[in-house]
């Protein structure tokens, strides 16, 4: 029988590839022998809830993750420097010279020029059955000059463990936990020696919620970027007195309660912020009146609100009340403008956002706003006009365009002719000049034709296959755009039309096939 730990129960084993945790020792009568109960990490690989023949021994989470196996068959892991030699063999080529990725940052250490474990300047073992630090001291002497380490996923099962290997690492700056269970310790503030250097925590899937992580924020005083995606956070509770440091926070792919998002601001630092796919669909600030700025958030540069629910532009207005945002990217929302185009809905948002430098990754050049401005002055020219115009518009109007006055100010009104009508263009209007290439067949030449923005991806297709004699199945297209030169960007859906990918006259469509 593989030897099993005296405090076996919470520690975190490997079994058959899978992660899980003990929750039980001991007999499992009428059976004979000894047997490890284990909650694993994936539901799906387990058979009951901890219990057998009316007996519960544990309990799980989800009523099919336990499972009882022999200890024979599980591993309790093996000690950071005992995984470091498995993972690197004593070559540290490989690893000096490998991009780092951690939280988005990638580095490259490609001027080191010692060999060993001591010059290592990064170890990653992810995926690795790392369950302690090992003899005391070793690790400081064996890799003293790790800066980045990633432990995702291993065997690790309290922050006691973690504390272990990173008070050795002197210089560890960068800290990757993602995809463990680690049981909060009783006295956070006891391994804050431990963590005083780390500026960057991931932290992505270890079913954490918003609490938890308060309660384990006095371990981290110089932390600076914290990365908690995947989480089981929904409320968020004000860090009063916590995290003071912090810089970026990304809260991506949790559930979040929409009217908890303002407690953030008490991140006085706070100058990056992703709360893409949390679900959010109004944000509000009503301590500042439209078109004021708030005191909430005052440092916020970069906000990321990909994939939520927003439709209501009155959330574009109160995003314009953040003093310091530059960098905002709200793609995969149904933000929809008059004329159903996307690209008049980015021209929105540009007009409507007057300090913002790039939208969805894109960087917004004078020309683009310049442009973006004047088409909005248009837009709404006729409603300005009819709730009141240069003498004192009303109260509604400004609400929903607190911009417009100031636009006004700085170009002009429009003129009566220049103004846009909300109606929808006549089909000969809508016909665009696409000219399609073959770069994989340079014998082939370019075909011209006319077809109309609402014509769907599909139908394009099918028109090529009846040119090619391709299966459409086969095809792949991409488009490029004389405003974009060297970009091209991807047409994935058969079912969308050429005017949601904001395909314009005089594009131009490339076409590949398998």
């Amino acid at each position: 029988m593989a030897e099993v730990p005296v405090d076996a129960v919470g520690k975190r084993v490997s079994c058959g590839g899978e992660r899980a945790t003990v929750r039980y020792f001991g007999p499992v009568p009428p059976t004979a022998g000894l047997w490890l109960g284990v909650e694993w990490d994936s539901p799906d690989r387990g058979k009951h809830d901890g219990s057998h023949e009316g007996v519960q021994y544990f309990t799980c989470r989800h009523p099919t993750g336990g499972s009882f196996v022999r200890p024979a068959k599980v591993s309790f892991g093996v000690d950071y420097l005992t995984a470091v030699r498995q993972a690197y063999k004593i070559d540290s080529e490989e690893v000096l010279s490998e991009e780092i990725s951690i939280s988005r940052k990638k580095l490259k250490w490609g001027n080191i020029k010692e060999r060993g474990f001591e010059s290592l300047p990064s170890v990653l073992l992810s995926r690795s059955d790392v369950s302690g630090s090992g003899a005391d001291g070793q690790i400081r002497t064996t890799t003293p000059n790790v800066e980045w380490l990633d432990l995702s996923g291993t065997l690790l099962s309290c922050w006691e463990d973690v504390a272990t290997i990173s008070q050795q690492l002197d210089r560890l700056e960068g800290l990757q936990l993602s995809y463990n269970r680690l049981r909060l310790p009783p006295d956070p503030s006891a391994l804050r020696h431990a963590f005083s250097a780390l500026r960057v925590l991931v932290l992505n899937g270890c079913q954490l919620t918003w609490p938890q992580i308060l309660e384990c924020a006095p371990m981290w005083p110089q932390l600076e970027d914290l990365c908690v995606e995947e989480n089981n956070i929904t409320e968020l509770q004000r860090p009063e007195g916590l995290l003071q440091s912090l810089k970026s926070l990304s809260l991506s792919s949790n559930p979040l309660v929409q009217d908890s998002v303002l407690s953030l601001s008490a991140l006085p630092r706070l100058e990056q912020l992703n709360l893409s796919k949390t679900g959010l669909s109004v944000i509000q600030f009503e301590d500042a009146a439209p078109g004021s700025h708030t005191a909430m958030y005052a440092a916020l540069k970069n906000l990321n609100l990909d994939h939520n629910n927003i439709t209501e532009w009155f959330v574009v207005n109160e995003l314009a009340k953040l003093p310091s945002l530059v960098r905002l990217s709200c793609r995969g929302n149904k933000l929809v403008s008059g004329d159903g185009n996307p690209k008049t809905a980015n021209q929105m948002l540009i007009a409507k956002l007057g300090q913002l430098v790039v939208l969805n990754g894109c960087e917004i050049h004078a020309d683009d706003r310049r442009g973006a401005e004047l088409d909005y002055i248009k837009m709404f020219g006729e409603e300005w006009l009819k709730a009141g115009g240069r003498s004192q518009p009303s109260p509604h109007f400004f609400c929903e365009h607190p911009r417009y006055q100031a636009l006004i100010s700085k170009y002009g009104a429009p003129e009566e002719g220049e103004l846009k009508k909300p109606e929808p263009f006549a089909l000969k209007n809508q016909l665009l000049k696409i000219t399609f290439v073959f770069p994989d067949d340079a014998n082939r030449k370019p075909l011209e034709k006319k077809l109309p923005a609402s014509m769907v991806v599909q139908k394009v297709k099918g028109l090529l296959y009846r040119l090619l004699k391709v299966p459409a199945a086969d095809l792949r297209l991409t488009y490029t755009s004389p405003k974009m030169v060297g970009t091209e960007f991807e047409i994935d859906s058969d079912l969308k039309t050429l005017q949601f990918y904001s395909i314009e006259d005089g594009d131009q469509v490339l076409v590949r096939w398998s």
